[in-house]
């Protein structure tokens, strides 16, 4: 496992100051809900790409808020093939059937450097004792994450290769959107050809020559990590996702 870089302190970031607070993407919060938020928060970690942010069979995995950054949840089977579940971006929370359950099932990665608000699992219990509206937030976010790894899980057993990659580029521009990420139809989009291959269920070859005819058929262009979606209409036709009002999501 890497090492995290050193933590930038417990307040570095206020809640009652987030900038993710003020993002279209996000519902609206109490000063009081703010304040208990705040007062579980236990650090502002940073951690460099490629580091485990949880590992696989972890005791005593914490709760996150990823505040900056891209990550992924995967799993691995014994010979060492691995699965992408799913993606987060900054706003998701993460670790949560993680810190539920007594270890860890699965394994989240930082894609990028990334920048996580910690709260303690032990502390969990008191959302549903002190704040049940808010307890119930998590248990949406919850099933949230779930319904992301339902998309993918079709892409894998029913979308052709083409298909695949249409849908998951569309669906990480819909949400990187919401974010305010996307800026003349262009994001960050920092997946190597091999992690786009363990989130599809393709070999690195096959991913690789689709990818390029893809890119040849102008849906979209990349260059310096960042990718421009040419035509948003015909890749959501293609990847048979189809565009739906994205409701505001709870903030923890």
């Amino acid at each position: 496992m890497t090492e995290s870089a050193p933590s930038n302190g417990r307040n570095s970031v206020p809640c009652m100051t987030c900038p993710l607070r003020a993002k279209p993407a996000f519902k609206d919060k109490s000063d009081d809900e703010i304040r208990f938020i705040q007062s579980m928060k236990i650090e502002h970690r940073h951690r460099p790409a490629g580091a485990d942010i949880i590992h696989p069979g972890q005791e005593d995995a914490e709760l996150y808020t990823l505040f900056s950054g891209w990550a992924f949840r995967y799993q691995l089977l014994p010979d060492g093939r691995r699965q992408i579940l799913n993606f987060l971006l900054p706003g998701d929370l993460v670790g949560l059937q993680a810190s539920l359950l007594s270890a860890a099932q699965h394994g989240i990665e930082a894609l990028t450097e990334v920048e996580l608000c910690v709260f303690p699992r032990k502390r969990v219990w008191d959302l549903f004792v002190h704040m049940p509206a808010m307890a119930y937030e998590v248990a949406w976010l919850g099933s949230r994450e779930e319904s992301l790894i339902d998309q993918n899980l079709t892409s894998v057993g029913q979308r052709n290769a083409g298909e695949r990659i249409a849908a998951l580029v569309i669906s990480l521009y819909r949400r990187a959107e919401t974010l305010g990420l996307v800026s003349e139809s262009s994001f960050r989009f920092p997946l190597s050809q091999q992690q786009l291959a363990d989130a599809l269920g393709l070999s690195l070859v096959h991913t690789s020559k689709t990818w390029s005819r893809l890119r040849k058929a102008g849906l979209f262009t990349t260059s310096e990590g960042r990718l421009t979606l040419l035509n948003p209409r015909l890749t959501s036709r293609m990847a048979l996702l189809y565009e739906r009002e994205v409701a505001p999501r709870p903030l923890i």
